[in-house]
């Protein structure tokens, strides 16, 4: 029995089970993790998962696939609904990991939001397009480098990255992949606060800083100078030249609340 991908909602099925041993290795897998899947699909990486792990929260949009999903083990529950929308915190209670093939439409804002609405995740490993994995540790000043850069900068560090043929999808997607593993390393608490400046500061990135913050509403040009006065930057500066841990003085120079 086949079924036919829906490119509306982004399915790239993965099919190719020599890539499991690898994500594996950077998932750092052991017998008491409990882990998050987004976008299991047919379910290749969760029965891969479920006998190496205590237990595994698959997370899936697509309700027609519900019969390639039966039978995966009885420390794994199906999750039917869409991750964006979705409590995941109430859903995958104790998750530890997020070890997904994530479907490329919600790939960045399912990690992003993840950072901060899932404080017990301690490490990531997700199949990305190889864009989206170079952008979420690109360097200042870079054309990869934006806001996704400096949350995930901020809060984690990378541990793992591989390349991912095309060839391991069906059907095949048009970009290439990649599977790349990160750790929390901190910022919890300021999340929030440092989430409204960063994006800010890149809604209008080929704006000066004071700029953006202004027409994005979070601070006005004038106050914006002051601040960056504060952190050793000129007026002229744009969001991108600012390294990640320049963000963190910036909110505190600009005061901005957390709520």
């Amino acid at each position: 029995m086949r079924v036919a991908p829906k490119k509306e909602l982004g399915q790239h099925f993965l099919v190719d089970e020599n890539i499991l041993g690898v994500i594996g290795r950077l998932a750092e897998l052991s017998p008491d993790d409990v882990v998050l899947e987004v976008g299991p699909g047919l379910g290749v990486l969760t029965r891969y998962l479920a006998p190496r792990v205590a237990h595994v929260h698959a997370v899936e949009l697509d309700a027609s696939l519900e019969p390639y999903l039966r039978d995966l083990g009885d420390n794994v529950t199906l999750h039917f609904g869409d991750a964006l929308r979705l409590d995941l915190a109430t859903v995958a209670p104790g998750a530890r990991k997020l070890v997904a093939n994530l479907p490329y439409n919600i790939a960045t804002p399912l990690i992003v939001e993840s950072l901060d609405g899932l404080p017990g995740l301690e490490l990531w490993c997700v199949m990305v397009q190889r864009e989206v994995a170079d952008r979420l540790f690109a360097a200042p000043s870079t054309k990869a480098y934006g806001a996704v850069s400096v949350l995930v900068q901020l809060t984690a560090e990378r541990i793992g990255f591989h390349p991912v043929s095309r060839t391991v999808f069906r059907p095949p997607p048009n970009v290439s992949s990649a599977l790349v593993a990160f750790r929390r390393t901190g910022l919890q608490h300021d999340f929030k606060r440092v989430k409204k400046v960063v994006t800010a500061a890149f809604a209008y990135r080929r704006k000066t800083l004071p700029n953006s913050l202004e027409i994005a509403g979070l601070a006005s040009r004038e106050r914006a100078v002051e601040a960056l006065t504060v952190i050793g930057r000129a007026p002229s500066v744009r969001a991108e030249a600012l390294a990640p841990p320049e963000f963190l003085a910036l909110t505190e120079a600009l005061g901005v609340e957390g709520r």
